[in-house]
């Protein structure tokens, strides 16, 4: 049997199916049971590794809750890589259609969330503008765009994701009134400390936000709202060294 084949194999018997073939022992039976606990601790290594991708979601819903529905995402999106942060991407959608969830209909959002919040982490590298160049810019809105930072996301959602996830950050004790039915839209980046902060937005400054990320002009991205949108939120991107490059358009 090639590598290739017997890779396949192995991974099969992982993820419930057959020992793989070469697997032995003198009693047929112990060679399902022995390959079970090494079955096992994958499992729990793995369920250990979606856990600290989606802290907030395990805390909401509890430890052995959490590892339960591990286990069956596992199944169902087991990883494709070795490089495990680029595992758990489904983890969201897969929450929407988990029956036993179905009573915290904000849990899929909180999901997506946190993931951006990986995936921001691990972003690409780039340095801000310099100050001259985004004065610059600011002289000529109408033909200027900016470049924002790989790592910058928008999360929008029917629920209150950002307050649902500060009050489950480590410290926060659990308790008070949390009217998770209201809609809020995070923005997620990393920023010169390679910390991974998430910002509550209005919806003024989330279409602000939303256009930059689509490349528009500065006057384009601030047509339509209010002049304290952008005031707030380019300064903040600024700030946090979130401007990487200027574009000139036509």
């Amino acid at each position: 049997m090639d590598h290739a084949t017997f890779t396949t194999a192995f991974r099969a018997a992982l993820f419930g199916g057959p020992p793989p073939p070469g697997a032995f022992a003198n009693d047929p039976d112990e060679v399902e049971r022995r390959f079970a606990v090494y079955r096992n601790n994958v499992a729990h290594s793995l369920t250990r590794a979606l856990a600290c991708r989606f802290p907030v979601v395990e805390r909401l819903v509890g430890g052995d809750f959490f590892a339960a529905t591990a286990r069956v995402y596992l199944q169902e999106d087991p990883p494709a890589s070795p490089r495990l942060s680029q595992w758990g991407q489904g983890f969201a959608a897969f929450l929407e259609r988990f029956e036993p969830a179905a009573a915290l209909a904000y849990l899929p959002d909180v999901a997506r969330l946190e993931w951006q919040r990986g995936q921001a982490y691990h972003a690409a590298d780039a340095g801000p503008v310099s100050a001259e160049a985004l004065m610059q810019a600011a002289a000529d809105p109408g033909r200027h765009a900016l470049r924002l930072h790989p790592s910058v996301a928008m999360v929008r959602s029917r629920f209150a994701v950002v307050s649902i996830w500060e009050a489950n950050q480590p410290g926060q004790r659990p308790g008070g009134h949390l009217r998770a039915n209201r809609a809020e839209t995070a923005l997620v980046l990393r920023d010169r400390a390679d910390q991974v902060p998430v910002i509550a937005l209005t919806e003024e400054e989330a279409l602000c936000a939303d256009a930059l990320l689509r490349g528009a002009t500065l006057l384009a991205a601030t047509a339509g709202t209010e002049g304290s949108a952008a005031m707030r939120l380019l300064p903040l991107l600024m700030r946090v060294g979130a401007i990487t490059g200027i574009a000139e358009q036509g």
